[in-house]
């Protein structure tokens, strides 16, 4: 029997967007085994996704690492693939085009295009809008991946936030990758301020990274962990869920927030646009502003009081 195999390396946000994609391909091939593969780190979670039957790792060596290569090749080959939904349409998954797996029902930017189509086009639409146009153009029926839902990852976290407190709470994300330094919004201890002395009843919360912990802890909020450790992708996704509004920079958790329904806001700077990436929904909006240290904390409360009213 043939199976699908969907590709997908990362990073979180990317994970999370995906999550209405993997349900439009599952119920295409409901009588179908599904594998998807990935990068380590989101080996865990995606097990639990309810789409997929199997998680496959590539460590995505270099190419010129040709032991590795013929070694993945004979994990793909093993599974008898009729169908290849590439998702993250990258250089490297071309190759794996040409070189590892060399079938014709092969969906990516390129082969999901029609003729009157282009690819510079296809480029300027949102994230999710190419997802839907990759998908159409490859006779998937796309109900659900215009909207991802992201609750199947979620876990119950009352047994830590009790540890921390019973109130409603606010939850920040105030970091980003190193790399990233330009999505960073440098006013959070500003604003945590602000929102203890108008909001003393609301709880503010963080739930960092490993690396981000000693910082967190000089913000002046409510630093989350389990065990002195970060919590997984998982428990993150049920602290958010559990949260009564969210303040992010455009990270994977404000991709997790989005797509669980949750009222927030994730501030843009200059590096793309909320269309762009696909984030804001009826309750998850953004603030855009080119230069982010231009974006006082003042300006930031202002656009969301009334939103922080409403928590009681």
């Amino acid at each position: 029997m043939s199976n699908i195999l969907i590709i997908k390396h990362g990073s979180l946000g990317d994970i999370v967007q995906i999550s209405g994609v993997l349900r439009d391909i599952r119920e295409s091939f409901s009588n179908k085994k599904i594998f998807i593969l990935t990068t380590s780190p989101y080996v865990e979670l995606l097990s639990k996704c309810p789409y997929v039957d199997g998680v496959l790792i590539d460590k995505r060596l270099p190419r010129w690492n040709i032991l590795y290569l013929i070694k993945l090749r004979k994990l793909l080959t093993k599974f008898n693939f009729s169908h290849v939904y590439d998702l993250q349409n990258s250089l490297r998954t071309i190759f794996y085009k040409k070189y590892l797996i060399n079938i014709t029902n092969w969906s990516n930017k390129f082969t999901g295009l029609k003729e009157n189509e282009n690819i510079e086009n296809f480029e300027n639409f949102s994230v999710l809008k190419r997802f839907k146009i990759q998908l159409d153009n490859s006779n998937i029926k796309t109900q659900y991946t215009l909207k991802p839902d992201f609750s199947w990852a979620c876990v119950n976290i009352d047994k830590i936030t009790n540890q921390y407190f019973g109130r409603k709470f606010i939850l920040l994300f105030p970091f980003c990758s190193p790399q990233l330094s330009h999505k960073k919004w440098p006013y959070y201890q500003d604003l945590i301020k602000i929102i203890k002395s108008k909001h003393p009843n609301i709880e503010i919360a963080i739930a960092p990274a490993d690396s981000e912990i000693k910082e967190a802890e000089q913000l002046g909020a409510i630093v989350i962990t389990r065990q002195n450790k970060s919590l997984n992708i998982m428990e993150l996704a049920g602290l958010i869920k559990k949260s009564s509004y969210v303040i992010a920079n455009d990270t994977g958790p404000a991709h997790i927030a989005a797509h669980l329904g949750k009222k927030g806001v994730v501030l843009f700077g200059h590096h793309t646009t909320p269309e762009k990436v696909s984030i804001e929904t009826e309750q998850f909006k953004a603030i855009s502003e080119k230069n982010l240290n231009m974006l006082n904390a003042e300006k930031v409360y202002l656009e969301i009081k009334d939103k922080i009213k409403l928590i009681n």
